[in-house]
């Protein structure tokens, strides 16, 4: 008697097979493209060659290029604040070939432009932050006040009277001094300047009696007493000038923090695992002591996050610089 060989039941196969193409789906959702990058790549920066966003980008398009074995060029279109080359980013094919060096005027810009072409969150990919640079506020040494608590007492002796200035109306500066201002309820005169070398020499001259700028600009003006400092606007103290307190300790302000962020960006829907491995390699070239000296030398400390986290940062300072904006009257168009 022949035995019967049944057949499996070919709903179990249709599930086996659905399985196996779940499964594989889902390999290639997480999994990094291996073949990915097979062309050239470039950076834009929305500002001119030499600044530190430049320079920044240069560094890491010289190591992703020797890491990757393709050209990484670097593309300056710069004007309108970094917003010529933001616009170009959020309209690029979303393939990891196209990439946006930036700095943290990308969360402030939605507040100071009347209208821009772009969503600050919604057209981008954050990739990861690759530097933070505090800034610092400084007084001539004219000016009598030894800390930012005696800054405090004198401008709410003299409502309207104490003036600073900033490399320029909307910068960095301008709003680390005015997020200050707001937090200790006292009245500035905020005086403008086209960059930071004006106001700096301003502020060396006696011009204006206080000053924001960068921590590498004003530092070696600290050292030589031709300016006292206040305060680091970082929430810890800077690893650049470790003895210099922060603004918090300094001017009892807990929460202050006002620094500059450096981060690099993809368009929208470019695919997770492209971000995943270039997030992975900004981690890795961050280790690296040349990399670690560079950005040391340019007066930013090195700093890496995730995706998920630089998307939150974006978010947060986007509510957190409106506010500033608002109440100091900011705008550059």
């Amino acid at each position: 008697m022949k035995r019967r060989v049944r057949a499996p039941h070919i709903s179990c196969v249709i599930c086996s097979v659905l399985a196996v193409n779940i499964s594989s789906a889902q390999v290639s959702s997480t999994t990094p493209t291996p073949s990915y990058p097979t062309k050239s790549m470039r950076i834009l920066v929305g500002f001119a060659p030499g600044g530190g966003t430049d320079v920044t980008a240069r560094l890491f398009a010289q190591k992703f290029s020797e890491a990757m074995g393709q050209t990484v060029l670097v593309e300056n279109r710069a004007g309108a604040g970094g917003n010529i080359a933001t616009d170009l980013t959020a309209k690029a094919v979303p393939d990891g070939y196209t990439l946006l060096m930036t700095v943290s005027s990308h969360a402030i810009n939605v507040s100071l432009y009347r209208k821009l072409p772009y969503d600050p969150v919604k057209d981008f990919a954050p990739i990861s932050v690759v530097a933070v640079a505090p800034n610092i506020l400084t007084a001539h040494p004219s000016v009598p006040v030894a800390s930012l608590r005696g800054l405090v007492t004198l401008a709410k002796a003299k409502p309207g009277e104490v003036s600073y200035g900033s490399p320029g109306s909307g910068t960095a500066q301008h709003l680390a001094m005015e997020l200050f201002r707001s937090m200790a309820g006292i009245q500035l005169v905020h005086v403008p300047y086209n960059g930071g070398g004006p106001s700096t020499i301003a502020a060396l001259g006696g011009q204006v009696p206080l000053l924001a700028s960068s921590l590498p600009t004003a530092l070696p003006h600290v050292r030589s007493g031709k300016l006292r400092a206040l305060g680091v606007t970082s929430a810890q103290r800077s690893p650049l000038a470790p003895d210099l307190p922060t603004v918090t300790e300094a001017g009892g302000l807990p929460g202050y923090e006002a620094t500059v962020w450096y981060g690099m960006l993809a368009p929208a829907a470019t695919p997770m695992p492209i971000i995943n491995k270039l997030n992975a390699e900004i981690e890795r070239l961050l280790q690296l002591r040349d990399v670690q000296e560079r950005l040391t030398t340019l007066g930013f400390e090195p700093h890496r996050n995730t995706p998920q986290e630089f998307a939150q940062l974006i978010k947060s300072d986007i509510v957190k610089w409106a506010k500033v904006v608002r109440e100091s009257g900011a705008k550059v168009d």
